[in-house]
């Protein structure tokens, strides 16, 4: 895994300082297309809002 995951979504349970992800692992899927080929096209489902 990543050393450092960074996200600026501050209203995320797993957002800390510097915008750190302080979360276990990661979770990444799909939004409404079964091949992503653009940020756009995902989501981060381990969001968990504070």
């Amino acid at each position: 895994m990543a050393k450092d995951v960074l996200c600026e979504v501050n209203t995320c349970t797993y957002w800390a300082n510097e915008n750190k992800c302080n979360a276990e692992s990661i979770f990444i899927a799909f939004n409404n297309v079964r091949q992503a080929s653009r940020s756009e096209e995902t989501d981060c489902d381990t969001f968990k809002k504070k």
